[in-house]
């Protein structure tokens, strides 16, 4: 059973990660706190009622091939149409194609209970809305005016064509293959792999965004170009025509998400796909781009979704089941296993790291928000560059916390948890691929330390410390005795940061461009854990005027997380600064021989 957090959610926009900014802006001046809570509020309805029920039968059908085609799991077809009839895949989408115009933040709020519904059917939906911002931004106006209202709609679905069988995530080695036709269309030929709903039941057409080189394009990523292929070729008045030369070859058989159907697709198998470019020619890493950064952090929130549900799940299990006798315990029989210390010390963690990658995405769809209404250049470079800094790390920590909560769901079910009739292997299982696509979490570390930390000569991140001291200097001023340690402890953790960043930002003025990159990993997690205990504090500081229960929870999650889960950026600072050599001292080759 699942039940959607709405009051949190909403906090938690409102209160912690400024959505009041946008509010004050002309552009959404219709937002009225009312609003915003009847969107939740209904978003999580839907969750819950429409799309949470369907998440284990998706797990056991799967999505079979047959004959050429994919069927999705009972009762996913009524969903989804249900869920376009509601508008939902439109929310942030521009006005003039038919979209709400609400912000990201909006949008990522409904995401995180659509994930926790079923992160097999949010993901779907994900990609379409992806496929919307590359044209947008992107596509030229008559493919617009034929594509662009039915993916905003989402009468159409969207992919994303990017992975081939030698190149996973080095596009430099892509070899999907263009030609010109004379009709200014071109013709596609390649395989693609792991295209998430590359084919399905769900809608009577789906418009594929892929990569390709063409013949005199140049080497490496500056030579790929991006196309919008139909699996069914649409006319000038908008009907469907013939069936596109692009075909499923198969749908893996994965670890989890076994809802969401993940194809190979075959381009040009008789005479090549007809497809249109996006953008221009040898610029399509560019336009895919608009879509990969979004769905960065739309991973982030499958992580956090996830992470609600799993701890839902274990919460309602430790409420119920009845072991033994917990400390302090007078009455009659066992106890339920949520007295338990030990119990209590894992929800705890579970609650704090689903709010902290709650937090964290929300003020990563914040930035992007900001760099949208921005009225000068200045304004628009620095949102832009937080928005760049906060997205590596709102999908890595994010997915990272929805692995090790759904972990610890499946360890305090015990041995029932790891037998599947209850559900909470499942959470485990769909959670762990979101630390692999989209970028693993390495290579989001590696862009946080290679191109994120030198934004305006170190300015951004340093003008980002400065925000987490104000926030742990305001905790220490407040003098709550509530708050245990948390100003301490999180002035710890701000130094561990600091430090770091200026390890990170020397290494790479002075050319150790290998240790930069050993201590990547580690980095991003000193930079999410000191966030994530900032903005803990930041929304207990903020909860005094909510009711006494709410004040003492939040309050209560902050010290946890800022007395145990921060003390971790010690050793990891340790690691970025000592274990270089170590790590560049090792053969990996030699012992495989």
């Amino acid at each position: 059973m699942y039940r959607a957090p709405v009051d949190e959610i909403a906090f938690t926009l409102k209160h912690v990660c400024g959505l009041g900014d946008l509010q004050q802006n002309t552009r959404y001046a219709e937002l009225g706190d009312d609003l915003v809570d009847a969107i939740v509020a209904e978003a999580g309805r839907f969750a819950a009622e429409e799309i949470a029920p369907l998440n284990a039968v998706a797990d056991k059908h799967g999505t079979p091939l047959q004959d050429g085609k994919v069927t999705t799991p009972p009762g996913w077809r009524e969903a989804y149409h249900a869920w376009i009839d509601g508008g939902w895949n439109g929310l942030s989408a521009d006005p003039e194609s038919g979209g709400q115009g609400l912000p990201q933040m909006l949008s990522a709020a409904a995401l995180e209970m659509w994930n926790s519904g079923s992160m097999s059917f949010a993901i779907g939906p994900t990609l379409t809305i992806g496929a919307v911002e590359a044209m947008e931004k992107h596509a030229s106006d008559e493919l617009k005016a034929k594509y662009l209202a039915r993916l905003v709609s989402g009468e159409w679905m969207g992919t994303m064509n990017l992975t081939e069988p030698q190149a996973g995530s080095d596009l430099n080695a892509l070899r999907a293959r263009a030609e010109r036709n004379d009709d200014g269309t071109y013709r596609i030929f390649g395989q693609k792999i792991f295209i998430t709903y590359g084919d399905h039941d769900l809608t009577d057409n789906i418009i594929h965004m892929v990569l390709a080189r063409l013949p005199d394009a140049p080497a490496g990523t500056r030579g790929i170009s991006l196309f919008l292929v139909p699996k069914f070729l649409v006319g000038d008045d908008g009907a469907l025509g013939a069936r596109n030369d692009v075909r499923v070859a198969g749908v893996e058989h994965k670890m989890g998400i076994h809802g969401s159907p993940t194809c190979t697709m075959i381009y040009g198998d008789d005479g090549g796909a007809t497809g249109w470019l996006i953008g221009e020619e040898n610029r399509g890493l560019a336009c895919m781009f608009t879509m990969m950064n979004n769905a960065r952090l739309a991973v982030g929130i499958q992580g956090l979704g996830v992470a609600e549900r799993a701890y839902q799940h274990a919460l309602n299990y430790a409420v119920e089941r009845k072991q033994g006798r917990a400390p302090g315990d007078k009455g009659e029989g066992m106890s339920p296993i949520a007295r338990h210390p030990d119990i209590k010390r894992m929800l705890l963690t579970m609650k704090s790291k689903t709010q902290v990658a709650r937090a964290i995405c929300y003020a990563c769809a914040h930035a992007i928000d900001m760099t949208s209404i921005a009225d000068d250049d200045e304004g628009r470079t620095f949102w832009n560059e937080r928005a760049g800094l906060l997205t590596p790390i709102a999908k890595a920590l994010s997915t990272d916390f929805g692995v090790e909560v759904a972990s610890l769901g499946v360890q305090i079910h015990g041995g029932m948890g790891y037998i599947e009739e209850t559900g909470a292997a499942q959470h485990l299982r769909d959670a762990r691929i979101a630390p692999i696509y989209e970028g693993t979490n390495g290579i989001q570390s590696i862009d946080l330390v290679m191109r994120k930390l030198p934004l305006s000569g170190g300015t951004q991140i340093n003008g980002f410390i400065a925000e987490l001291k104000a926030i742990a200097d305001e905790v220490a001023a407040s003098n709550r005795p509530e708050f245990g340690a948390t100003a301490d402890r999180l002035n710890a953790s701000i130094r561990d940061l600091e430090e770091a960043t200026d390890f990170m930002l020397s290494a790479q003025a002075e050319g150790r461009i290998a240790d930069a990159l050993s201590g990547a990993t580690p980095y991003l997690r000193v930079a999410g854990l000191s966030l994530g205990g900032a903005l803990l504090a930041k929304g207990a500081l903020r909860s005094v005027s909510e009711p006494a229960a709410r004040l003492a929870e939040r309050t209560l999650l902050a010290r946890s997380f800022c007395e145990t889960v921060l003390g971790e950026t010690a050793g990891l600072k340790s690691d970025i600064v000592l274990s270089a050599e170590a790590i560049q001292a090792f053969d990996a080759e030699a012992l495989a021989s």
